[in-house]
């Protein structure tokens, strides 16, 4: 009988980008024990990220959001810009829905919780390879509870920052040369939109769902 001709199917070749060692070698280790994938790097920042991705180019690319020197956010708005096709993981412990929604928009194609990695990391990356949207039922929850909300605009999202930052309507007013009347009917909206009680209510809401971040 004539052996069969077909190749053997080639590898996932994946670069792992986190500012965590311990992240990187857990993920390094559940790729080397399935036959189908190849780390074929790993990095520890953004920057660190797009230069990689331009000598590697790898399959799937597995990026975290919060990291020094260049966010992973930012990260994947270059790599998008310079490889369209480019398939990106998002890990993260975050499940703000606006962080999500940004992630989504600059062009991720999955977004896993990291407490989920050990089991749902190697499904999560043969579904985006395969070209498939993929988001962890917690994502899904998180994005279906805010899907109707009234989003803030930029100027009510730049007072939230202000007020998350300790600063006072008059502050706030004088920082953006508007006038204290304005800020307050700003932190009305803020306080309807989000259905928070007061202004430090206002900013935990904030920070829990990644509408803003503290720099």
């Amino acid at each position: 009988m004539r052996a069969s001709l077909d190749p053997a199917p080639r590898l996932i070749r994946i670069l792992a980008v986190d500012d965590h060692p311990l992240l990187r070698e857990g993920i390094a280790a559940l790729i080397a024990a399935e036959p189908g994938m190849q780390l074929a790097g790993a990095c520890s920042n953004g920057r660190e990220a797009i230069q990689q991705f331009r000598t590697l180019r790898p399959d799937v690319t597995l990026m975290d959001l919060q990291m020094p020197e260049m966010s992973g956010l930012d990260a994947i708005i270059a790599i998008r810009g310079e490889f369209p096709d480019a398939r990106i993981i998002v890990l993260t412990t975050y499940t703000g829905d606006a962080q999500i929604v940004r992630a989504l928009k600059a062009g991720a194609s999955g977004y896993l919780m990291k407490n989920l990695v050990h089991k749902d990391l190697l499904d999560t990356i043969r579904s985006v390879h395969a070209g498939r949207k993929t988001v962890s039922p917690e994502v899904s929850i998180e994005l279906a509870t805010h899907a109707t909300d009234d989003l803030l605009t930029p100027a009510e999202i730049e007072v939230l920052g202000l007020i998350a930052a300790g600063n006072s309507n008059k502050q706030i007013a004088d920082k953006l040369r508007i006038t204290e009347d304005t800020v307050k009917g700003r932190v009305r909206n803020i306080l309807s939109k989000l259905g928070a009680n007061d202004r430090t209510h206002a900013a935990t809401i904030g920070l829990k769902r990644g509408i803003i971040q503290l720099s």
